[in-house]
């Protein structure tokens, strides 16, 4: 798995959660899935991603979508 991938899939799990956790306790909680979408946006744009960084520190290979952003 490379950054790419992983943060896609760190956004995605992080949107579902919040679903559920908006139906299971308080709508609140969508808040984190407008906080996640808005990071994504942001990333597009500036190719700055704090999830990418994190996850390059942690050994996972680069990808291309934030290649020499990280």
């Amino acid at each position: 798995m490379n950054v790419d991938k992983a943060v896609f899939l760190f956004a995605g799990c992080m949107i579902l959660a919040s679903l559920v956790l908006s139906q299971l306790h308080h709508p609140y909680w969508l808040w984190l899935t407008a906080f996640a979408g808005a990071n994504m946006i942001q990333a597009s744009f500036t190719g700055f991603c704090p999830a990418a960084m994190v996850f390059k520190l942690l050994g996972l290979a680069g990808g291309c979508a934030f290649k020499g952003r990280t």
